[in-house]
């Protein structure tokens, strides 16, 4: 439906493609992977005519339409339902419900939809453009970023969303958990390239390291040739009787192609500074409340008891624009509640990473004086090590703020968070615009940490790791679970999910149930559950374990292959790449039975909590 010929694209001396070739056929949904500055948002202005390649061409059937997110906050329309009909096809023109159903699902409840839009954030806003693309029915989507403003809820709506589209997609995200659950093919930005697989992230990523390794180990193979042909014709250059043997080998070694050594692409590596305090317990906190509003209305929080242990790892998790920020500054003293008290360790050390930290950066100042002026007397080899763990490496370390983007303001701010020892975290979405890489070594940072983490998330791939405890902004109330994620997940859910699971949505009450008989349903559920997935999980593991053992092989194949490449053995190595490719096709049929195996897996454990919950309700 779409396809990209010989696309080349460069921003002065950095080539961001080269020579781009894929396609998207019918029904594929591709999510975009790679590292920020890579090139994946100017890909897909491309696709829409926002920008211009340099060379090749990119052909879009006609009459195909093409929705994408817009990014410009324009509105035209006094009310939010008004203002995204606006998106409706001419033939739905006044199919509204179509409009309120996705409105809801985005988080808008049925009062806001009556609101004009200008009275809402920017984050709400694109929201407002999002439900737009997605009422416009177009063939294709292209998203970029669609979760980077949405909370957990909607986050894990959009994903049934898009599970469901019946078009194809073209999506850029930084949430692997996101693009695993809702595409069928992984398209990787690499190295000024692009290469197109089916199947999850990990497989792509799995792909590219292997093949890297084999590159890198075939690279100091041929440079070691090349240096004895270099050292023979050297030594043997004057000799006369061996002239032509030496011309022969100058005549080679010329045509050989050399093969350069592979970028080094950097990624974030990184430790949070611990300071030492003997105390298991180092915040507690007493019946909180605030609210914004003073004239008596129900306030924003409302009676939170909460306690900190010294190595804890808490996540607040709930809708946006419920107190999630405003309870962490609270609890970072830098706003007073109105009722209750917060009691602390008198040498708690608090380091605080707000959203809003990127727009207090003093512009004028260079990253490293940023950075400086978060430590604690700091040599200036230390604070140059910080930078450089943030990946600004070098001279990029004096830049000024000012012309940093996005992600690297929030790099900079990671790196003022890391100067400071401290004895507890407070991290207030820290994973928006970093990269995938960069989210995985925030995982491990936070994981080695020895003090104490709260952090506020809609990531559910680092809900799933880091939580040991959540408070849970739900149900026009803040409550405490003592457990992970998964289990909230299984044991309450969320109350929007409830909502619109229930077959009838008019309100009427539900005749008593015994529960007795409840509880013996949920037991027979819990059974048939075990008894369907067992088999499914068995053969994951199988599969999984198969795959190893094939990369492994084709590991040792290669090795074997360069020592034949080595000796000149043609007919040896004739028959190992024939071993390698038969290796490598059961490698990619093992792939996509695992593919199938998993989504059938997925599908099945979803049926049947679904059914679990609604006993539960």
């Amino acid at each position: 439906m779409l396809r990209i010929s010989n696309l080349s694209k460069s921003f002065g001396d950095q080539v961001l493609f080269e020579n781009v070739n894929f396609c998207v056929n019918p029904g594929e949904k591709i999510g975009i992977v790679g590292r920020n500055g890579f090139g994946k948002t100017t890909l897909l202005k491309m696709i829409t005519g926002e920008d211009v390649q340099e060379a090749g061409e990119i052909q879009i059937p006609k009459n195909y339409k093409i929705g994408h997110l817009e990014q410009e906050i324009k509105f035209s329309k006094p009310t939010i339902i008004e203002e995204a009909c606006l998106g409706l096809p001419p033939a739905h023109r006044d199919e509204n419900w179509r409009v309120e159903k996705i409105l809801s699902g985005l988080g808008f409840s049925n009062t806001d939809m009556e609101r004009n839009p200008d009275e809402f954030s920017g984050g709400f806003q694109l929201r407002i453009n999002l439900a737009k693309t997605l009422v416009a029915e177009p063939d294709m989507l292209l998203l970029d970023e669609p979760t980077n403003f949405l909370d957990v809820i909607s986050v894990r709506w959009m994903q049934r969303y898009l599970k469901s589209w019946r078009g194809e997609m073209l999506m850029v995200t930084h949430d692997r958990h996101f693009i695993d659950r809702t595409t069928t093919h992984i398209l990787g930005v690499h190295m000024r390239n692009v290469r197109k697989i089916e199947g999850k992230t990990q497989k792509f990523f799995n792909q590219i390291k292997m093949e890297e390794d084999v590159y890198e180990k075939t690279r100091l193979n041929e440079e070691v040739k090349r240096k004895q042909e270099e050292l023979f014709i050297s030594r043997f250059r004057a000799k006369a009787r061996l002239a032509g043997m030496v011309q022969s080998r100058v005549k080679a070694l010329e045509k050989r192609e050399k093969m350069d050594k592979l970028e080094t692409v950097k990624s974030l590596d990184f430790n949070f500074r611990w300071s030492p305090i003997e105390s298991k317990n180092l915040l507690s906190a007493q019946n909180i409340s605030f609210s914004y509003d003073k004239t008596g209305k129900a306030p924003l929080l409302q009676g939170i008891n909460f306690d900190v242990g010294s190595k804890e790892r808490i996540a607040v998790i709930g809708k946006n624009g419920k107190g999630k920020s405003t309870f962490l500054r609270i609890l970072a003293g830098a706003l007073a509640s109105d009722t209750g008290s917060i009691k602390t360790h008198p040498l708690l050390k608090i380091g605080h990473f707000e959203q809003s930290n990127v727009t207090r950066l003093d512009p004028l100042r260079t990253i490293e004086e940023e950075i400086n002026l978060s430590g604690q007397n700091m040599d200036r080899k230390v604070v140059r090590g910080i930078c450089g763990a943030m990946l600004f490496q070098g001279n990029s370390a004096l830049k000024k703020c000012s012309v940093l983007s996005g992600g690297e303001k929030s790099r900079v701010c990671l790196g003022k968070l890391i100067a400071k020892p401290c004895h507890m975290l407070l991290l207030d979405e820290p994973t928006n615009h970093l990269d995938p890489e960069s989210c995985e070594a925030l995982i491990r940072a936070i994981d080695k940490f020895e003090g104490a983490v709260v952090i506020i998330t809609h990531n559910e791939q680092f809900l799933k790791k880091i939580p040991q405890r959540l408070v849970i902004f739900d149900r026009d109330r803040q409550f405490m679970f003592n457990g992970g994620y998964k289990s909230f997940l299984d044991e309450i859910g969320w109350q929007e999910e409830e909502v619109s699971g229930q077959a009838s949505k008019t309100g009427t009450r539900r005749a008593p149930v015994n529960r007795k008989e409840l509880k013996r349903q949920r037991a027979q559920l819990q059974l048939e559950k075990s008894r369907t997935l067992r088999p499914l999980e068995q053969t994951m593991k199988k599969l999984e374990s198969g795959i190893e053992r094939l990369e492994k092989e084709i590991y040792l194949l290669n090795e074997q292959l360069i020592e034949a490449s080595t000796n000149s053995d043609g007919t040896l190595i004739v028959s190992i790449n024939k071993k390698i490719h038969d290796a490598q096709s059961r490698t990619e049929d093992k792939y996509t039975e695992l593919d199938r195996i998993t989504t059938d897996y997925e599908t099945r454990r979803d049926e049947f909590e679904e059914k679990i919950k609604t006993l539960q309700n």
